[in-house]
C-alpha cells in the first residue's frame, strides 16, 4: 500500500510511526510539509520519502510530490481545518479523473468540521472520502478514532483506511458522517477534559497539603487505573462508581458536592459546545464563493 501524507504534524507523525515497516514499508509512506525538520526527522527514523510542497503551493514545488503524491493508493490529510480548501486546490491537479465506486486514490480526513461533500467539491468532485476523528493518545498508539465513509468508498477502502487509523489504536465506525461532530465532542476533545480534570485535582491535593508531585502521582495513578478497571471490566460504570461510593463516606461526601454544583451538567454543556463548533467549522469552512 502507497500512502501519502499531506502535514507532517504530531498526528501524521504517530501514524507514520504506527504504519512503517507494519501495514507498509517506510519506504512506501510520502510526507509532504513546508517544515524541512519535521521531514527530516520522519526520513530518519522511519525511512519514508518526502517533500517540501505540492504544485500551486506558496513554496517552491518539490517535484517528488508530483509522481509520489499521485500513484498513492491513500492520502492522509493532515492538516488544519483552515488549511484544507487550498490544499485541496494543490492536490486537486494531482488526481486522476473522478470515476465510480473505487476510482481514484482513497482520501483520509482527520481535519475537525470538513465536511466530505465539501472536500469532494473542492477535488473535483466524485472522490472516494473517510473523514477520520482520532484523538492525541494515538501519539503513544493508544487512541480512539471515529470513521464515517462517503458514498464513493469501496469495502476495500473501508478496510485499509479502518487499518490505518488501528495503527495508533482504536476504531468506531459511524453510519452518519454529523455524527463525526459528536465524536469530536466526546474523544476528539475527550483528553483536554481529563487533563483538565487531572490538574483540578492536583491543584487541589496542594491545597490539602500535598506536595505538587504528590498530588500528580496520585491523580496520574487514579486516572490510569480507573480507566484500566472500567476498560477491563464488564460492568456499567454507574455500578463501579456506586461500588466506590458508601452512604455517608468520603466519597459520597465528594460526589453530593460535585451534584450540587452540577459538574455532569456542566460536562453535558461543554461538550454540546463543542459539537455545536464543529458543526458551525463545517458551515465556515465549506461555504461555497
Amino acid at each position: 500500500m502507497k500512502i501519502a501524507f499531506i502535514g507532517g504534524g504530531n498526528m501524521a507523525a504517530a501514524l507514520v510511526s504506527g504504519l512503517a515497516g507494519k501495514l507498509t514499508a517506510g519506504a512506501n509512506i510520502h510526507v509532504v510539509d513546508p517544515n524541512p525538520a519535521a521531514l527530516e526527522k520522519l526520513s530518519a527514523q522511519f525511512g519514508v520519502t518526502t517533500s517540501g510542497a505540492l504544485p500551486g503551493a506558496q513554496q517552491a514545488p518539490d517535484p517528488a510530490a508530483y509522481q509520489t503524491v499521485a500513484s498513492a493508493d491513500v492520502i492522509v490529510l493532515a492538516v488544519k481545518p483552515q488549511s484544507m480548501r487550498e490544499v485541496a486546490e494543490q492536490l486537486r491537479p494531482l488526481l486522476p479523473a473522478a470515476g465510480g465506486e473505487g476510482g481514484g486514490p482513497l482520501l483520509l480526513s482527520i481535519a475537525a468540521g470538513i465536511r466530505a461533500a465539501d472536500l469532494s467539491r473542492w477535488l473535483g468532485g466524485g472522490r472516494a472520502i473517510v473523514r477520520c476523528m482520532p484523538n492525541t493518545p494515538a501519539l503513544i498508539g493508544m487512541g480512539v478514532t471515529g470513521l464515517a465513509a462517503s458514498a464513493g468508498v469501496s469495502a476495500e477502502q473501508k478496510a485499509a483506511a479502518d487499518a490505518i487509523m488501528k495503527a495508533v489504536g482504536a476504531t468506531v465506525w459511524l453510519d452518519d458522517e454529523a455524527k463525526i461532530d459528536a465524536v469530536t465532542a466526546v474523544s476528539g476533545s475527550g483528553p483536554a477534559y481529563v487533563f483538565y480534570f487531572i490538574e483540578a485535582m492536583q491543584k487541589a491535593a496542594e491545597e490539602l497539603g500535598l506536595s505538587a508531585e504528590q498530588g500528580k502521582a496520585l491523580a496520574l495513578a487514579t486516572f490510569t487505573g480507573a480507566a484500566q478497571l472500567a476498560a477491563q471490566s464488564d460492568e456499567p460504570v454507574s455500578l463501579l462508581r456506586e461500588r466506590v461510593t458508601s452512604k455517608g463516606g468520603t466519597t459520597y461526601a465528594a460526589l453530593t458536592s460535585m451534584a450540587a454544583d452540577g459538574v455532569a451538567e456542566a460536562i453535558g454543556r461543554a461538550m454540546a459546545a463543542a459539537a455545536a463548533r464543529g458543526r458551525e467549522m463545517g458551515v465556515e469552512f465549506g461555504a461555497a464563493d
